[in-house]
């Protein structure tokens, strides 16, 4: 083997090695922690204290036990790996809970377990066959509570909701809308100032300028 290959295998052998070993350090699942893993094209950062950063470029994706995120830029920031920010192309899901989203960027906080979804933004609860889409959505997962705002819209059977404003509890399965809301069920139309509707019978109460149209059948 000449000199040359040799040496090119040995630098070879030695990025290797130190990409393996940045691997553990920085995701090595800790006591409180889940197995927490990435990959993509390309990777640059570093671990300096105060300016912890790593930044994955190209077909990114960021693994834990629970959660799956894919962007084509994925930056980890901020001690034991708290911040992940998403930008281009993000799509997610939640497996346990079969919660999916896509998203122009997102930030998700692994200590508070709190996904921001910003721009074209769709959440979708495939337990509960609801679709929810919103230009900002801040989804809590300790709670199962999603805040949606600007032009807001979820869909479920012949179920259709907007408006600009939205809190959804997907425990309870309760949707609350305010800011010119509006729903249809399928061909009867409410609007008030505020509503509320249960998403597991469909009924509908209403607050403040009520108005609407029922269709006989």
């Amino acid at each position: 083997m000449n000199r040359n290959r040799v040496v090119t295998l040995k630098i070879f052998a030695l990025r290797v090695g130190l990409f393996a070993a940045l691997f553990i350090v920085l995701f090595a699942p800790t006591v409180d922690a889940d197995t927490f893993t990435f990959r993509a094209d390309r990777m640059s950062g570093g671990r300096a204290t105060g300016k912890e950063s790593i930044i994955l470029v190209g077909n990114a994706e960021v693994r834990s036990d629970s959660l799956v995120l894919k962007a084509e830029r994925i930056e980890i920031m901020g001690e034991n790996n708290q911040f992940i920010n998403c930008t281009g192309g993000v799509e997610g899901q939640e497996r346990e809970k079969e919660i999916f989203f896509q998203t122009d960027r997102l930030r998700y906080d692994r200590s508070l377990k709190i996904a921001r979804l910003e721009g074209n933004s769709t959440l979708e609860d495939r337990r509960n066959a609801i679709v929810a889409k919103g230009n900002f959505i801040e989804y809590n997962d300790g709670n199962e509570t999603a805040i949606l705002q600007i032009e807001v819209r979820l869909f479920k059977d012949d179920l259709v909701c907007r408006s600009q404003y939205a809190v959804y509890r997907r425990q309870e399965e309760l949707l609350e809308l305010a800011g010119f809301p509006v729903v249809f069920k399928k061909q009867d139309e409410f609007r008030a100032d505020r509503i509320r509707v249960d998403l597991n019978t469909d009924d509908v109460t209403m607050e403040g300028a009520v108005s609407g149209s029922i269709t006989d059948n």
